[in-house]
């Protein structure tokens, strides 16, 4: 068979034939009368088993071991082929990933392009000066940025770094929500933690909802950040997580400050006043946790609060007595 036909039937053009020939990778076994090379069919299988070993990514020197070679094995190769697969395919994930956040900018020139570029290369540098600047500098263009500066945020360890970017994030508006809900499910403990509070800045209705819905996290870090926030947005949901954070001593100061802040509005107070005295009521509850439980109820108004007070001076603990006692006569000072 001639070279233009072996073309033909096999997709390899006459000019990638010869070259395979100046390599010493496939040689023609015979010549016509007038010269012109001529390919048996075992020339043609051998074709085709260069084309196969080529698509896998070897180079032509490596297909000419692998097919001449009985010493060449596979094994490492293939590993090596793996191994750069996954490189390459991670390059060009992270290029799509940049592509998309600079069309989602929708940059109006090349300019604005080149700025974009430069603040997505100084959010991801090892300088963390340099990740702070450039998080302080992209308020202006937060809503637009709203999915890499979530990214940012997520992986960010440095304290100062971390807010400059959720203070970006949140004159993002909802854009940065998407990206925060996948790191509250996170396999790390460490990214929940930073998607939550980063959620808690976000002053939206969208961010309130999500923070609602991470009450019932299976995560306890996740479900005390979002009561917290959520106490301070006076949403009366988070009573209940603020008080077992109470009782179990788990940033029982701040919590206590929600609840005080919720017991502005004289109906919550009521509630939250009788939620706290039914713990209380449990008989198993000891002289350390009556004591946070005291000190909570100093700053809830009203009238079932002050009869959980005068319950408390009674108590049997003279430290719960004396603060119950203390809170009782600052009540009835006007």
């Amino acid at each position: 068979m001639l070279i233009g036909d072996v073309a033909r039937k096999s997709g390899v053009s006459a000019r990638m034939l010869r070259h395979y020939e100046s390599l010493g990778l496939v040689r023609p076994t015979g010549r016509t009368g007038t010269g012109y090379r001529e390919y048996s069919s075992d020339d043609i299988r051998r074709i085709f088993h260069i084309e196969c070993l080529r698509s896998l990514g070897l180079s032509l020197r490596d297909v000419g071991r692998a097919l001449d070679d009985p010493a060449f094995t596979p094994a490492d190769l293939v590993r090596d082929l793996i191994r750069r697969t996954q490189e390459r395919i991670a390059a060009e994930t992270e290029l799509l990933a940049r592509l998309r956040r600079i069309d989602a900018a929708e940059p109006g020139d090349w300019e604005e392009v080149l700025q974009i570029i430069a603040l997505l290369q100084d959010l991801g540098s090892e300088s963390a000066g340099k990740r702070q600047r450039a998080a302080l500098s992209s308020a202006e263009e937060a809503p637009a940025l709203a999915e890499p500066l979530a990214e940012a945020v997520l992986n960010e360890a440095d304290p100062n770094v971390a807010g400059a970017l959720r203070w970006a994030l949140a004159q993002s508006g909802d854009g940065a929500l998407p990206r925060l809900v996948e790191g509250l499910h996170a396999p790390d403990p460490e990214i929940r933690q930073r998607a939550v509070v980063s959620i808690a800045e976000i002053p939206t209705a969208a961010a309130t909802a999500l923070l609602r819905d991470a009450l019932s996290h299976s995560d306890g870090t996740v479900r005390r950040y979002a009561a917290l926030a959520l106490g301070h947005r006076g949403t009366a949901e988070a009573i209940p997580t603020l008080i077992e954070m109470i009782v179990d001593d788990v940033g029982d100061a701040d919590a206590a400050d929600a609840l005080g802040l919720l017991a502005s509005d004289p109906d919550l107070a009521e509630q939250i006043a009788a939620k706290l005295a039914d713990r209380l009521a449990d008989g198993t509850v000891d002289a350390a946790t009556r004591l946070r439980l005291a000190q909570a109820l100093a700053d809830i108004p009203g009238a079932t609060a002050s009869r959980a007070l005068a319950d408390l001076a009674r108590d049997e603990d003279r430290t719960v007595a004396a603060t119950a006692t203390y809170v009782l006569t600052r009540r009835a000072t006007p």
